[in-house]
């Protein structure tokens, strides 16, 4: 199934200030990790961040946290533990109008709010909080797609091992490229020429 932007959230995990120098291929993680946000943006897809004891570890570098609507300080390992549900599901809208004067039984109930049930995740480490986060996602029935090339850990080994398990349980291994292809899938879209420049 190809990726669909009006169905698409983007999540960006702990591109710390203190913790991307230790991560494996460090520089071109954070550059793809801001070649999907930026292409996020021109799709209009929501993009959601993510720091780990941003005390410790400092906050995410400038380049990631401008792209992010919100960014979720967390203790925890998974996001998930810390309410990115939430922000990934927004309350039903209330109705709209006079609904309110009229009788209970006449009025209309809440709308439920646009569904982005797409999860593209990406983020350090990819063996701890990326891989927490995601699993959780699949378990709160999202569909989760994890950018590999825009994930890292401190080591090869442990990077590799996170994205087995995370194919092993369900989600799609994709890559930057793969993911700003798909959510603007055509050279008539408006903006495919500002994808393309990210990419190239």
């Amino acid at each position: 199934m190809l990726l669909d932007a009006s169905h698409s959230q983007l999540v960006l995990v702990d591109y710390q200030q203190r913790l991307m120098p230790a991560i494996f291929d460090g520089e071109a993680v954070l550059a793809n990790a801001v070649r999907l946000g930026r292409m996020a943006r021109l799709a209009e897809v929501p993009v959601w961040g993510t720091e780990e004891n941003p005390s410790r570890l400092g906050e995410n570098l400038p380049d990631v946290r401008t792209l992010c609507q919100r960014t979720l300080s967390k203790m925890h390992f998974s996001a998930m533990q810390e309410g990115l549900a939430d922000w990934l599901r927004p309350p039903a809208k209330a109705p709209q109008g006079n609904a309110r004067s009229l009788p209970k039984h006449l009025q209309k109930p809440k709308q439920p709010a646009e569904e982005r049930n797409i999860i593209v995740i990406a983020g350090c480490e990819a063996h701890v909080c990326l891989l927490q986060t995601a699993l959780e996602l699949l378990e709160d029935e999202f569909e989760v797609y994890v950018v590999t090339d825009a994930c890292g850990s401190r080591t090869e080994r442990n990077r590799d091992a996170a994205f087995d398990r995370l194919a092993g349980a369900g989600a799609e291994l994709v890559t930057t490229e793969m993911v700003g292809f798909e959510w603007v899938r055509s050279a008539e879209h408006p903006k495919f020429r500002d994808v393309l420049a990210l990419i190239r």
